[in-house]
């Protein structure tokens, strides 16, 4: 199976899109992207990766399964 690898903000929006997500918003401190009533918490734009771990947990919040981010 292949792993998850570390991603970029841009790449990491760009890909909840494609899950039908719609944003990102902004009105705290984060970013977030919804998808009917789920909401998401995301990263601030940065320099460098989003790590494999948070990404994992991002994953978990909106549901999902790493063989499907893996796949799209």
């Amino acid at each position: 199976m292949p792993k998850l690898g570390p991603v970029s903000f841009r790449v990491l929006v760009a890909r909840l899109r494609k899950f039908g997500f719609s944003g990102p918003s902004q009105e705290g401190k984060h970013p977030y992207m919804v998808k009917g009533s789920l909401i998401i918490t995301i990263p601030n734009p940065h320099e460098g990766d989003i790590s494999i771990d948070l990404l994992t947990r991002i994953l978990r919040q909106a549901d999902i399964k790493r063989e499907e981010w893996i796949s799209k």
